[in-house]
């Protein structure tokens, strides 16, 4: 193995003698870190993420061993749980106001086209078009109370 300076100034060794590699081929294969030591690192990386994960699962089984720190977990699991559904429920009532708000508008829109349909200025379709999406968004608020009321009754 042959030493030959770097462009970058540092000693690199190449297998090569250097009668064999031109001043060019030198160059590219001139490296600070090796390919070897990089792929040691990223080994390195995953090994960490490895050992991270073996040591929080020993320390879950060990917590779990205890009762002071099962009886936190269960009481957030169940904290956790019940925040859960009452917000799922608030999101469904949410979610219904704005249908229902939505479908007024429709059918404030529907009698405005109507009148517009009587006077000759539209045709029909329009009019149909908007009761039809008056009566959907009315169905999609409506049914998402009758969610929340069931939600409530099985808990």
């Amino acid at each position: 193995m042959q030493c030959h300076p770097c462009a970058a100034g540092a000693e690199v060794y190449v297998a090569t003698p250097p009668s064999a590699v031109g001043p060019a081929e030198a160059r590219q294969s001139c490296a600070i870190v090796s390919l070897q030591a990089v792929k040691i690192e990223i080994v390195v990386k995953v090994s960490t993420w490895r050992k991270l994960a073996v040591v929080a699962r020993v320390a879950g089984q060990q917590a779990g061993r205890n009762r002071t720190v099962s009886a936190f977990a269960k009481a957030a699991r169940a904290t956790a749980r019940s925040f859960a559904n009452v917000l799922h429920q608030l999101w469904l009532e949410i979610v219904g106001v704005i249908f229902l708000v939505m479908a007024l508008s429709f059918t404030s829109a529907s009698v405005k086209e109507y009148g517009k349909y009587h006077a000759g200025q539209v045709g029909a379709g329009r009019v149909a078009v908007t009761i039809c999406f008056a009566v959907t968004f009315a169905w999609f608020g409506v049914s998402s109370f009758w969610r929340v009321r069931k939600k409530k009754q099985r808990s």
